[in-house]
This record gives C-alpha cells, sequence and structure tokens, in this order.
C-alpha cells in the first residue's frame, strides 16, 4: 500500500490515513492509493475511517497539478469527482475523522462519506473555489447541493464562505464535533456501531437513497469533462 495513504485493518474496521505533505494534497498518486484502499476495505468487508494528519483532513486538490495546464486540471478533477462518486456508492459504511482543517477536495471528502466527526479548535472546513479564482465545477456543485442545508450551500459554493466545526455541523459538512483527543476513539466506536447494520440492506438501501444525486453527478462529470477542457 502507498505510504500517501496507509492501511490498518482490525477487527473488520479499515483505518485510511491520509499522509501527503502539510496539507495533505489530493494528487492523482494520492487517489490511485485511495482507490487501492478502498478495494482493500472492500476484500476485508471492513466499515472504512478515512482520517488525516493532526489538524488537517485536507487542504484540497494539489495546485502544482492543477495549474499545470488544462488536461491535467480536468484529469485531476474528473479522478477526484469519481472518487467522490466511489465513496457515495461504496458497498460498506465510511465514516470521516477530520482532525482539524477541510479545504475544497477536503470537504468533499466531507460530503462523500456516511458519517462526518469534526474536532474542536480553531479550523475551517469549507469550498474556498471561489475565493481562489476557480469556478466550482458542476459535479461539486451537486454533491454541495445535495448534502448541504440550503442557505448553507448557497453561502458555501458562491461565498466560499468557510465554517468553524460547530458551524460546519449546522451546515451539513459534519454530523458530530468532539474534542480532538477523542477523535479516532469516538470514529471506532461509531464504526462499531455501524458494524451492527446488515451490510446488504445497507448497501442497497444506500444506492437506492443516493440514485438520484449517483445519477447526477455521473452527467456532472461528463459536463465537467467538456466544459473545462
Amino acid at each position: 500500500m502507498s505510504e500517501l495513504i496507509t492501511y490498518h485493518a482490525e477487527d473488520g474496521i479499515a483505518t485510511l490515513t491520509l499522509n501527503n505533505g502539510k496539507v495533505n494534497a489530493i494528487s492523482p498518486d494520492v487517489i490511485a492509493a485511495f482507490n487501492a484502499a478502498l478495494d482493500r476495505a472492500v476484500q476485508d468487508r471492513a466499515v472504512v475511517i478515512i482520517t488525516g494528519q493532526p489538524g488537517i483532513l485536507s487542504g484540497g486538490y494539489d495546485l502544482k497539478v492543477m495549474t499545470s495546464g488544462p488536461k491535467e486540471a480536468v484529469a485531476l478533477v474528473t479522478a477526484g469527482s469519481t472518487l467522490a462518486r466511489r465513496l457515495l456508492a461504496h458497498p460498506f459504511p465510511v465514516i470521516v475523522a477530520c482532525p482539524g482543517h477541510a479545504v475544497a477536495k477536503g470537504a468533499f471528502l466531507l460530503l462523500s462519506a456516511d458519517y462526518r466527526i469534526g474536532v474542536e479548535g480553531p479550523y475551517k472546513i469549507g469550498l474556498n473555489e471561489v475565493q481562489i479564482g476557480m469556478t466550482m465545477h458542476h459535479a461539486g456543485i451537486e454533491l454541495a447541493r445535495d448534502r448541504l442545508g440550503r442557505a448553507a450551500f448557497h453561502r458555501s459554493v458562491i461565498n466560499a464562505e468557510m465554517f468553524a466545526p460547530k458551524e460546519a455541523l449546522e451546515a451539513g459538512f459534519l454530523d458530530r464535533v468532539v474534542p480532538a483527543e477523542q477523535l479516532l476513539e469516538v470514529a471506532q466506536g461509531v464504526a462499531r456501531e455501524l458494524k451492527k447494520l446488515n451490510m446488504l440492506a445497507h448497501k442497497n438501501t444506500k444506492l437506492k437513497v443516493r440514485k438520484a444525486l449517483l445519477d447526477t453527478l455521473d452527467e456532472a462529470i461528463l459536463l465537467d469533462q467538456g466544459h473545462m477542457g
């Protein structure tokens, strides 16, 4: 397993830890490692916990790749949106244990999970694309539209508003906020509870609930490839 994402499986729970520099940038290699780790988690029939480094889940896409050329940028966004779609349809529960900042693609990881836990502290969570001069991609808009509250959706996507953890809870980025030292303990507790689900029923219900979103994302990913190219 790539060192960009470490994989630790124990007692039916697979913990995927992002480790790519100080901002955990999402690069093509990170997405490849993510997909390999998810493949392994499916084989292990494990509930998934995704986490990062102390103080940060991810600061978003690797800007070196995003600014290297249109083809590279489109390819990375396509891979990232496809990863989000995969997480939304993952056959086992997906938890994100967010240890701090979650910006842009980092925040989209939160919006792609079944249960999201953040930590108390001076952290920012949100979609800053408009702030840094990027028109939001269709897939991102549709994912945010589905998972955020209506007012927060507009403030987040159009105004690039960043939220403190407790505000992110109200907006819809998080389901729970805990002290930092309790993050992994709480995440493991949630994972143990989710392990009690009938996984076939979980998978089938998830796909039924999210069918419209998944169909919309499929269309949006194609639209983004044409629009951004």
